[in-house]
């Protein structure tokens, strides 16, 4: 009869713990699941839905850790660029004669930015990979190449996407614009995620 008491109080305790669970150190955002936490943090970007989209399948890696988020949007967005990259690249080898001069100097301009905007945004993602703790000046650093470089493959996919704007209408502009800004908007939101944790880093 002794031992019901104490029974019943560790069962007690142990619905207090489930029904209340102990708040952890640090941001409330810690009460989220990853994937609510991939949407907050994406409402800071200028496409959130798509960030959210892109992003979401990662949510077990990422967690709740905004550099792994940061991270993973850069990945996203190089292997979108390399892909948009070689799309182009075949174009201007299809297109090379008899084409449109102006669509074809347009897909030689885009291909060329998007080539650099490839290694741009690879040395952004190198230079994530090798991060020393936040809050130190080697940190803020390190960060300031990331957004400057992240800053430059925007602009070059922002070049290729304008390079067109006194192409003839037709399906072959229509197809290379829509992928060039997708591609455009990938970037914009892992810059956006990226300054966030250089923010939070500081």
């Amino acid at each position: 009869m002794k031992s019901l008491p104490s029974i019943s109080m560790h069962f007690l305790i142990f619905l207090f713990f489930f029904l209340h669970p102990i708040p952890t150190l640090g941001s409330t955002v810690y009460d989220t699941s990853p994937t609510d936490y991939i949407r907050k943090s994406c409402s800071a970007t200028l496409y959130p839905d798509l960030c959210y989209t892109s992003l979401s399948g990662y949510a077990n890696p990422v967690q709740q850790d905004p550099a792994r988020l940061a991270r993973i949007a850069i990945g996203v967005s190089l292997s979108k660029a390399r892909r948009m990259a070689s799309y182009v690249s075949n174009l201007t080898r299809e297109t090379a004669y008899g084409a449109d001069p102006q669509a074809s100097a347009a897909l030689h301009d885009c291909f060329s930015n998007m080539d650099d905007a490839v290694d741009e945004i690879h040395g952004s993602l190198r230079q994530m990979r090798r991060l020393v703790a936040p809050g130190s000046e080697s940190f803020r650093f390190q960060m300031r190449n990331v957004q400057t470089w992240m800053s430059a493959a925007l602009t070059d996919e922002e070049t290729c996407t304008d390079g067109f704007e006194d192409v003839t209408e037709g399906p072959l502009k229509t197809e290379v614009y829509e992928r060039a800004v997708e591609v455009k908007k990938l970037t914009s939101n892992a810059l956006a995620l990226v300054n966030s944790y250089a923010e939070k880093g500081e």
